[in-house]
């Protein structure tokens, strides 16, 4: 196991038996308990497709860096500074595994209302096994790129999570609301 490895288990609590998946939909269903959390599992743009940490990483009081991006800077800093006070370490992994899952939803909102069946439609002739097909080709050619730019992430005192979703939402389909959305 590597000392990374080994750095995150440690981290875990019992009740994920050593999975950080295990721990993934926890932020979700702890929200009651930290209710102002709620901001930092997206970042709404304003139709344009182009995320911008400084207009956009806001939550509804227009406090800054309150969406998903900052979070994600927020608990990355907390986990490097062990002498961050008042932080959780276990509730920081966490929070981070489950940001950086909504980080990769943009559009997870309308995934989940009709963008499947409208692409499926527009795009692959109602045939689901063409859309899977290529989906598993992107995945595996031209999407594995991006691990590439993530480990090129030179910045140590914040993460590139903004640069990945500017990338990420300069992609965002016509006719569709844009912007940063986990569940």
């Amino acid at each position: 196991m590597s000392e990374a490895s080994a750095a995150v288990t440690s981290l875990l609590p019992g009740w994920a038996r050593g999975e950080l998946a295990a721990t993934c939909s926890w932020a979700d269903d702890e929200r009651r308990r930290y209710p102002w959390s709620g901001a930092l599992h997206f970042a709404d743009t304003p139709g344009d497709c182009q995320f911008f940490y400084g207009r956009d990483c806001h939550n509804m009081k227009g406090e800054k860096d309150m969406c998903v991006v900052g979070g994600i800077n927020n608990y990355t800093a907390a986990l490097t500074n062990s002498s961050a006070p008042l932080v959780d370490p276990t509730i920081s992994l966490m929070f981070l595994a489950h940001f950086v899952g909504d980080v990769h939803q943009p559009l997870h909102r309308v995934w989940d209302l009709d963008i499947i069946e409208k692409a499926m439609k527009d795009f692959y002739n109602d045939d689901l096994s063409i859309m899977t097909h290529v989906i598993m080709q992107n995945i595996t050619e031209a999407w594995s790129e991006e691990e590439r730019e993530w480990e090129a992430c030179s910045s140590r005192t914040k993460t590139c999570a903004d640069k990945q979703v500017q990338v990420r939402y300069g992609e965002c389909a016509t006719g569709v609301r844009c912007g940063v959305r986990g569940c």
